[in-house]
């Protein structure tokens, strides 16, 4: 999946010669959290509601803190090296970036140009539709030797009862020479796959409805 498949595309901006009351107002009206800083189509900053609380602090008093937000703007406390990605990003390289630099979105640029948005909220949500947990499904976790052709195999089981998955991952395992495969299937009753799992010779390594060898 691509960024440009699930990014903002309506992305509200503001301009360094906005003031930090303006931005206040307008990241309150529209309840979002980062707002990139453009000019003449370009994006040159990214500020976000954790820096307008940083630049205003409570210890100022009243007269103060409301002068300051008024005549104070937003290219003077605006982060300018802003991590960004592309429309053609895959999703969960984009998601790296956010893990690895710690941010809460990323600007979508095309050429300089800001074209979309992307937040950790559109990540999690991406993600928790690609591992299938949105709908009603059982998790079937295997163990099998880590060689070609033991996802084919766990899927022909699959197959064999007519069974769909939602969604399939590969991990390494903690026994060396191992993977673990992990079925999200869409059936509440996985027994009899698991059985077949089973009198295949592999190891289920967790299912609630997990089942020893030889029971049905």
């Amino acid at each position: 999946m691509l960024v440009e498949s699930i990014m903002t595309q309506q992305v509200i901006t503001l301009t360094p010669s906005t003031t930090l009351q303006e931005a206040l107002d307008i990241a309150r009206k529209h309840r979002i959290r980062h707002l990139p800083v453009v000019e003449q189509g370009s994006l040159v900053g990214l500020i976000s509601d954790r820096d307008l609380r940083s630049a205003t602090p409570s210890t100022l008093d009243c007269d103060n803190h409301q002068e300051m937000l008024r005549t104070t703007l937003v290219e003077k406390v605006m982060v300018r090296d802003v991590y960004t990605c592309h429309p053609l990003d895959f999703v969960e390289d984009a998601a790296s970036q956010i893990y690895q630099h710690r941010i809460g979105c990323l600007p979508v640029v095309t050429n300089g140009e800001l074209v979309g948005i992307i937040s950790e909220r559109d990540i999690l949500h991406t993600l928790v539709e690609m591992m299938g947990v949105n709908v009603p499904t059982s998790r079937v976790e295997i163990e099998v030797p880590d060689k070609a052709g033991m996802l084919a195999e766990i899927s022909d089981l699959l197959r064999a009862r007519r069974i769909n998955a939602s969604a399939v991952m590969v991990f390494p395992s903690q026994k060396e020479g191992y993977k673990t495969l992990i079925f999200r299937v869409r059936t509440m009753d996985p027994r009899r796959f698991i059985q077949d799992i089973q009198n295949a010779g592999y190891t289920v390594i967790s299912h609630p409805s997990a089942i020893p060898e030889g029971e049905v």
